[in-house]
């Protein structure tokens, strides 16, 4: 049998669940934000690497206000949330240089969205040849690179999201 190590998993199995709080909300206010892998603040909304990502440099935007609904956010909000999305693409073509990308955002549990109660956007960076048969087969992802490694790669590049 072959195995494939991922220590930094047993982080995320061992730490305490809230499961009364919004992660996004209970991080931003925490302003540790290397340590919750928060690349950059702006006025209404955050750029954040995803802590359980499909292939590494997967980001997400989120909005600072709490809501599940796209209808809830002002347009201030939502202009910003897809200049930082814009922003982000440049960033990863730049740090990690990716040959193309799926950018989505998951409404409600039907969709896939394994946070249901904070809105955000996807933005996952893609490779030839990256999908394999792991996920098919044995539900398992394969990331290249450890968090931390990603967040100081991206954060050289963090002028992008100030333009």
């Amino acid at each position: 049998m072959k195995r494939i190590w991922a220590p930094w998993r047993i982080k995320y199995i061992l730490e305490p669940k809230n499961n009364h709080e919004c992660f996004i909300c209970h991080i931003k206010k925490e302003k540790k934000d290397k340590e919750n892998l928060i690349l950059f603040r702006g006025k209404n909304a955050l750029v954040l690497i995803n802590k359980y990502p499909y292939i590494a440099g997967h980001l997400m935007v989120a909005p600072n206000k709490h809501t599940s609904n796209l209808e809830n956010l002002d347009k201030e909000t939502g202009k910003e949330m897809w200049e930082l999305t814009t922003k982000a693409v440049k960033v990863l073509k730049q740090a990690i240089k990716p040959e193309g990308f799926n950018i989505g955002i998951n409404l409600g549990a039907v969709s896939g969205a394994g946070l249901k109660t904070h809105v955000h956007i996807h933005i996952v960076p893609r490779w030839t040849g990256d999908t394999n048969f792991m996920a098919i087969l044995s539900e398992t992802r394969v990331i290249s690179q450890a968090l931390e490694e990603t967040y100081e790669t991206l954060f050289e590049f963090i002028d992008v999201f100030k333009e």
